[in-house]
């Protein structure tokens, strides 16, 4: 097991925090919760291999079994009706969120084409953050010649930050690469 990312957090996050916010305890200072990788798979309603396909990447990028999620109304417009399977979806939490965490931010985003960063506007009001991947490629686990289609996920951490700007300096200090600001 590999802990660097906690360790970090440990040692380098919680006391850059406390000097910047004026935290008194260390229990005050934000911290990941989850993260939460979505992958919406439209066309999957008609094809269930598919949708085997789609949950088997999720599976071996996150190492933990997906759940499948399911249309919770009808709408005629796009042939859906409530109770069809429409997506995949993971939550991690503990070691498997930190290993996959490091794995994305050192591996997998280096690797896209063109990649100048996350945008800096992507947080919810909340204190989360999320963002879009255009393709599973990108990450070392998924072969190449395997891939039926390329599929987008998201991306979603959330943090127990109260405001954006605690949660964007808690990513920035994790390593989260934002885009460069002119």
């Amino acid at each position: 097991m590999d802990n660097r990312l906690y360790d970090k957090y440990v040692t380098e996050v919680v006391p850059a925090m406390k000097e910047k916010f004026g935290y008194t305890n260390n229990m005050e200072v934000p911290k990941l919760d989850k993260v939460v990788i979505n992958m919406g798979l439209g066309d999957a309603k008609d094809n269930s291999k598919l949708l085997d396909a789609a949950v088997n990447d999720l599976a071996i990028i996150t190492g933990q079994a997906p759940i499948i999620t399911q249309a919770k109304k009808s709408v005629a417009n796009f042939k859906v009706r409530a109770g069809q399977n429409v997506g995949a979806k993971v939550t991690l939490r503990k070691q498997k969120m930190y290993e996959f965490i490091d794995k994305l931010f050192n591996v997998a985003l280096p690797r896209v084409r063109d990649f100048q960063g996350l945008s800096n506007n992507s947080f919810d009001g909340r204190g989360n953050y999320a963002f879009g991947i255009k393709e599973q490629l990108i990450f070392p686990e998924i072969d190449y010649d395997k891939v039926e289609k390329i599929r987008g996920m998201d991306v979603m951490f959330v943090t127990t930050a109260k405001t954006d700007e605690e949660a964007h300096e808690l990513l920035n200090l994790m390593g989260l690469p934002y885009e460069k600001e002119d």
